[in-house]
């Protein structure tokens, strides 16, 4: 790539023949006395292949791709946001810039040309893909007042104008997919200096330039970074004075008040839009794209197309806000499709190796399992094929809802990684019950004043030999994910705090949380939104939330308790589930991984 100064030149013999042959010098041999030159060309398809924001001049890199802070190779973006707002698709579904300000979406590229004010008659300049990457990118070309399409499915290939003298033409090369299991993400555009031949054969290339794209993965955020904006759904109930569960007014009013006093905007979806789905963590997961000219939230939308199916096109698709999903064609979807089962951990060192971009984690069914719900397999290939974030599969179809976030988050914490992996225990529960009963409270009630729901001691709990049976289950079920947490994210036990959180099982021998599950939870910063367990009082105090709180305290972490109890949690989800958080991208840049 670095050879781009020909020398075009003529046989002197054939001069006074029929024939004229013209060939390529300087580049890998040289021509005796016998050739006359008849122009000197410089041709050089540049790209920024250093990664800081600006095209460099023939970088002699630009024809592969390396990772790492000392690698090189350009990066492209999908274009799958939406310039429009109404009557909106994704950019990359439409063959034109309709708008200038989807340039700025697309990676430039520049072909620099220093020459004769033209070329040799018959030679021209082709540029080219290959058909493996006619799906992938687009490439279109600045002219005065437009800019028309260059390369893309239809066109593998197509001649470019030679402007003469020193000069330099603009290109924006788009992309279309990301990276999947039949596209690792990499993507080749090539320049050819073409000679004619004798009459009745095609032209015949004598230079060519190359440059390499890797397309920009999607990327998921932790809680450990700063939220931007939160969102929930409305659900007023149709009697006022008769509430039921389809009015969520309590959990709305707490969410707000915890979201406006972190200092964070709520985005409210309401009901002409959500048709009475609440489960907003279920339908989307938020995420982004990067690259150095560029950088956008993006919406992973889930093949679970409940009611809520159209607000992540309809509402958050838009400029600088892009959409991607999955679609499970001829195949069944499953709960465990659901984003509940799709999380993220914060960054981590596991055996020497870095994953500054933490590892995704997702809930499928027990590996020597015979028939089992998993997560679709189109989503999952997606995720794995994005490669920054390797993922890890968790045991979660020991659940009825089958979501790893219903026994499993992260919270900020000051030391150690900077983080704390919080776990469902039912062992901390009796812990916890049996304190309490000791110490004498074994009359203090669960769900006091909880009207759909049947109050019940400390020491029916206790007492109840089925009940400690299901927990043991769900015990040794978590304490497996436990072990696979600790190996694949090298954790100690330091750096996991127990919840006292019991689980009773249903049918098909799936479990549910017995009271409100205190680990599916808000993260924004340092303030949690917690469903509130109406546990067994001391003092007038909740014993659950009591513990809750001590535990969280110590990471300097503020427990705020929201009433879900009637509107999520008898509907088998929580404040998690029905909550979602857009988060500031990683200041870390992925293409500096290490791979």
């Amino acid at each position: 790539n670095g050879n781009t100064m020909l020398l075009i030149t003529m046989d002197t013999a054939s001069e006074v023949g029929n024939d004229s042959k013209v060939n390529k010098v300087g580049h890998s041999h040289s021509h005796d006395s016998y050739t006359r030159p008849l122009c000197l060309v410089e041709i050089s398809l540049d790209v920024d292949a250093d990664r800081d924001g600006q095209v460099e001049r023939n970088n002699p890199n630009k024809g592969s791709w390396m990772w790492g802070p000392n690698g090189h190779g350009a990066i492209l973006l999908v274009n799958c946001d939406s310039e429009h707002t109404y009557g909106k698709r994704r950019d990359s579904e439409c063959a034109e810039v309709t708008r200038v300000s989807d340039l700025k979406d697309m990676s430039p590229m520049v072909l620099r040309t220093s020459g004769p004010a033209k070329l040799p008659e018959g030679y021209k300049l082709t540029m080219h893909i290959s058909q493996g990457d006619a799906e992938s990118v687009r490439v279109f070309r600045t002219r005065s007042t437009d800019y028309p399409l260059v390369l893309g499915s239809e066109d593998l290939s197509k001649e470019v104008p030679y402007l003469g003298g020193n000069a330099e033409m603009n290109f924006y090369v788009e992309g279309l997919r990301f990276p999947d299991k039949d596209f690792e993400g990499l993507i080749s555009i090539s320049l050819s200096l073409l000679e004619p031949s004798s009459p009745g054969f095609p032209e015949t290339p004598i230079f060519t330039d190359r440059v390499v794209f890797r397309v920009a993965p999607w990327i998921m955020t932790p809680n450990t970074l700063n939220p931007v904006e939160v969102f929930v759904c409305r659900q007023l109930f149709l009697c006022i004075w008769l509430p039921s569960t389809s009015d969520n007014y309590q959990f709305l009013k707490g969410m707000r008040r915890l979201v406006e006093n972190s200092g964070y905007k709520l985005k409210v979806c309401h009901e002409y839009m959500n048709r009475g789905d609440r489960w907003m963590q279920d339908e989307i997961e938020f995420g982004y794209i990067d690259s150095p000219h560029q950088r956008f939230p993006v919406v992973l939308d889930s093949p679970r197309d409940g009611e809520l199916q159209d607000f992540p096109y309809d509402v958050l698709l838009g400029p600088d806000f892009g959409y991607v999903t999955r679609t499970a064609y001829n195949v069944e979807v499953s709960s465990l499709d659901s984003f509940g089962n799709l999380e993220v951990s914060p960054p981590v060192i596991v055996n020497g190796k870095i994953y500054p971009l933490g590892r995704i984690i997702i809930g499928v069914a027990f590996p020597t399992a015979t028939k089992g719900r998993n997560m679709t397999k189109v989503v999952q290939d997606f995720l794995w094929a994005q490669k920054v974030q390797e993922p890890i599969a968790l045991f979660s179809d020991w659940l009825l809802v089958g979501h790893v976030d219903e026994f499993m988050t992260f919270v900020p914490a000051p030391d150690k990684k900077g983080f704390r992996l919080l776990l469902a225990s039912p062992d901390a529960g009796y812990k916890l019950f049996r304190g309490l009963q000791n110490d004498g409270h074994g009359q203090a009630k669960m769900f006091d004043g909880r009207i759909s729901v049947k109050e019940i001691t400390v020491d029916e709990i206790l007492s109840d030999d089925k009940l400690r049976a299901e927990n043991n289950y769900v015990q040794s079920c978590i304490d497996w994910n436990r072990d696979v947490l600790k190996r694949e994210l090298g954790l100690d036990d330091d750096d996991i705090i127990d919840l006292p959180i019991l689980f009773h099982v249903m049918e098909e021998n799936r479990a549910v949380a017995y009271y409100p599950d205190m680990v599916n939870m808000i993260v924004l910063g340092k303030n949690l939104g917690i469903p509130k367990p109406f546990g067994p009082k001391v003092d007038g105090r909740c014993a659950l939330e009591a513990e809750m709180t001590s535990l969280m305290e110590g990471l300097g972490l503020c427990c705020t308790y929201i009433d879900d109890f009637a509107s999520y949690h008898k509907l088998l989800g929580e404040v998690h589930c029905g909550s979602n958080v857009r988060r500031e991208p990683f200041s870390f840049k992925w293409w500096n991984l290490e791979m």
